[in-house]
């Protein structure tokens, strides 16, 4: 199989937004993961340190619609969704989409919101499909949630439930900058005034054309076997209360396939896999022990005890 598309793919994009976000490649890398596989993207960190910047810039270099869309607690599942209004002209009810009928969607805050409204995003982030008043509406591929939220700060937030952590495919950090890093931030043109030069690098029938094409990667025996160990894991382990489910290890097994033809090989290795598990699998644990308050730290620690086949 040829991998150049994907290796250039993974090029164009982290050159095209880290030129709003410095230093930060490994994250958009993660991120045109998550497209290609048909994932959504929680990325969680503190306040200002570029979240939704790199969303932006991210979306921004994809060819498609793009809604952003800020999360608030009053905010109702039908602004979300849309709803059948009477128009009195007509004399008929007619459908007006909400501003989840885009393509690539940035869910600013998400944990502002109610449960009941943060329950409207289950159906499209699964299905990638809308149901109002009876009626599904299909969405319109590429189809993308990409959600922000502050950790720290639980003053009016709304925890996500398991059910919807489980549906995102990756849960990211972007940390600080480096000192070199961000003084060349304070040197530069406003994010804003450089985001508005970005350009798409991709279209849609190209993103389907490698979405089509990663199924291709190979993975042998001793590698998948590696990915059910690491899942396993979670699920015996003493410390964790619920493990990995299903859609867990699937996307742990496609991420390590996208990552490896992004690296320009047509097979999976265990290093692969070990990298693509610290974004795939922390997010869908729980840990019973308040002292294991890093999820990706207890997971970098539960994976070094497990055997790695070599081939």
């Amino acid at each position: 199989m040829n991998t150049e598309a994907f290796v250039k793919f993974r090029n164009d994009i982290v050159k095209n937004c880290s030129r709003i976000i410095i230093g930060k490649d490994e994250a958009i890398e993660q991120l045109a993961i998550s497209l290609i596989a048909s994932g959504h993207v929680l990325l969680e960190d503190v306040p200002g340190t570029g979240k939704t910047m790199l969303l932006r810039a991210f979306s921004r270099s994809i060819d498609g619609a793009f809604r952003r869309i800020q999360f608030t607690p009053d905010l109702l599942p039908s602004d979300l969704t849309g709803i059948n209004f009477f128009n009195q002209k007509t004399g008929e009810f007619e459908f007006r989409p909400g501003p989840l009928f885009a393509q690539i969607i940035l869910a600013d805050e998400i944990n502002r919101a109610t449960p009941r409204s943060q329950s409207a995003l289950l159906e499209v982030m699964e299905e990638k499909q809308i149901s109002v008043d009876g009626k599904s509406y299909k969405m319109t591929e590429p189809y993308m949630v990409m959600a922000t939220q502050n950790p720290i700060e639980s003053y009016g937030t709304f925890p996500l439930p398991e059910a919807q952590m489980d549906r995102f495919f990756m849960r990211l950090k972007l940390g600080y900058m480096t000192r070199d890093q961000e003084i060349s931030v304070l040197r530069r043109p406003d994010s804003k005034q450089l985001l508005e030069d970005i350009q798409p690098i991709i279209g849609s029938e190209e993103i389907a054309a490698l979405r089509a094409d990663f199924a291709e990667i190979r993975v042998s025996d001793d590698v998948a076997g590696y990915i059910m160990d690491i899942v396993q894991r979670t699920r015996t382990d003493e410390n964790i209360t619920n493990g990995v489910s299903t859609r867990g290890s699937l996307a742990l097994y496609r991420a390590s396939q996208i990552y490896a033809a992004m690296q320009g090989r047509d097979y999976v290795i265990p290093e692969d896999v070990r990298k693509e598990a610290l974004y795939v699998l922390p997010h869908r644990i729980m840990l019973t022990s308040s002292r294991h308050s890093n999820n990706v730290n207890f997971m970098e620690k539960l994976i070094e005890d497990i055997k790695v086949p070599l081939e």
